[in-house]
């Protein structure tokens, strides 16, 4: 895989720290970049993204729900990441520090793990040099919900009810972490895309985590695109509008799903798609995201749709103008030319 080529360095005081709704804002008033090929970027509210948009222009969505998915102990943080096939579960192991957590070496093969509840973690492997598979006795999902609470790093300074970590479109639970792109959506301007006639649609992708000390390639991670959803991007694509994806996690799994031709086709399961220059994407038009760490594997895809000029300038005018980075942060808006 390509190694991303946008370097530079993020200023502590470009990170979110607290929600919008700490800040006394709504969610959809957090700022939006919008970058459409050779031209300037403009900046824009994310409350004014229907006038951005045309009727017939669809927005493919991500409605995986997240999960609680960190287990304290005393010294110790499991963060629980995505299920595998056979029932067991990557996770991560994390050392509790003052302000949230650090990554942490130990674990061995066979080590069993008490957890709360009266509950033990079993690790069976590693799966990166950063995950562990790892087998919990019992119902993972139902025991987070017991036991578990939101995945915090420590650019965000306390801890937050699991409904800040909610995107409008939740409905299916199994991410670790929120697929924040669509964070910023509100029941209203839902409303007021869709009078515009911009249609929306959903897939489900789960989202493992994604530790902030260290970029990796994206891992596998459960997807599904339903029918419906593949009929209106074809539609859409066929009638020349424009299928923008609220989310890396939505071109991941759209793109799994296309094939040669350009034509999305419903799917389901695993997928381990990278999106790169090299590959490019055959699916989407747009592209809604967050602002990415440097040199994160997700800016290969955001140069694959955006072009890597078009991309360092974005960045270049986003640190420029202060915005802020992270899960609660701004966004940004990439239109193809």
């Amino acid at each position: 895989m390509t190694a991303p080529t946008l370097d530079f360095v993020l200023p502590p005081g470009l990170t979110a720290q607290e929600p919008p709704e700490a800040r006394g804002m709504s969610r959809d008033a957090v700022r939006l970049m919008v970058s459409r090929g050779d031209l300037e970027p403009e900046h824009r509210r994310f409350a004014e993204l229907p006038g951005l948009l045309d009727p017939g222009d669809l927005i493919v969505v991500n409605n995986s729900a997240t999960l609680p998915a960190a287990v304290r102990l005393d010294r110790l943080a499991v963060h629980f990441s995505t299920a595998r096939e056979d029932g067991t579960w990557l996770v991560e192991l994390r050392r509790r520090t003052a302000k949230a957590s650090e990554p942490y070496g130990g674990g061995e093969a066979g080590e069993w793990l008490p957890l709360p509840g009266r509950a033990t973690l079993r690790l069976i492997e590693r799966e990166t040099p950063r995950l562990w598979r790892a087998a919990l006795d019992r119902d993972v999902e139902a025991y987070l919900r017991a036991y578990g609470v939101p995945i915090r790093y420590s650019y965000v300074e306390r801890d937050w009810p699991i409904d800040a970590y909610q995107t409008v479109f939740a409905t299916v639970p199994g991410s670790a972490e929120m697929p924040s792109a669509a964070r910023p959506f509100t029941t209203d301007l839902v409303t007021a895309l869709v009078a515009r006639g911009v249609g929306i649609a959903p897939i489900t992708l789960h989202t493992g985590v994604a530790s902030p000390e260290k970029d990796e390639p994206p891992y596998a991670e459960r997807y599904e695109v339903p029918a419906s959803t593949a009929r209106l991007v074809n539609l859409a694509r066929r009638n020349g509008n424009r299928v923008v994806a609220a989310g890396t996690t939505v071109v991941r799994a759209l793109e799994t799903a296309v094939d040669a031709a350009g034509r999305v086709t419903a799917a389901a399961g695993w997928t381990r798609h990278v999106v790169t220059p090299e590959r490019g994407v055959r699916a989407v038009t747009g592209l809604i995201t967050g602002l990415h760490e440097p040199r994160s594997s997700h800016l290969l895809m955001l140069t694959a749709i955006a072009g890597e000029e078009a991309l360092a300038r974005a960045y270049e005018e986003a640190l420029r103008q202060g915005y802020l980075w992270h899960e609660f942060g701004d966004t940004h808006l990439i239109l193809k030319k």
